[in-house]
């Protein structure tokens, strides 16, 4: 199935400067598995053995927290979002 990965910002410079990116996979790990192979700058900056604490996975706009995390399955035209937590002060 392909998902779309919306890239924020601060990751772009890892996934040659796109903001979306067409992935295969049947659950948000193995999309983003997909993702860490295709750009491995990213894994080593973001994702190392587990995701950032800084960042949140939003299917179709719902936290993966609040389904079944990285196990949660994914559709056909299902929309992963990246987000990052933004301080400020």
């Amino acid at each position: 199935m392909s998902v779309t990965v919306r890239i924020p910002s601060t990751l772009r410079q890892y996934t040659e400067w796109k903001s979306e990116i067409d992935l295969e996979g049947k659950t948000v790990r193995e999309v983003m598995e997909k993702l860490k192979i295709r750009f491995p700058e990213s894994d080593a900056r973001f994702f190392s053995t587990r995701i950032s604490r800084y960042m949140s996975l939003y299917l179709n706009d719902q936290n993966i927290n609040s389904l079944n995390g990285l196990d949660t399955a994914v559709g056909e035209k299902d929309i992963l979002s990246i987000v990052f937590a933004m301080a400020g002060g």
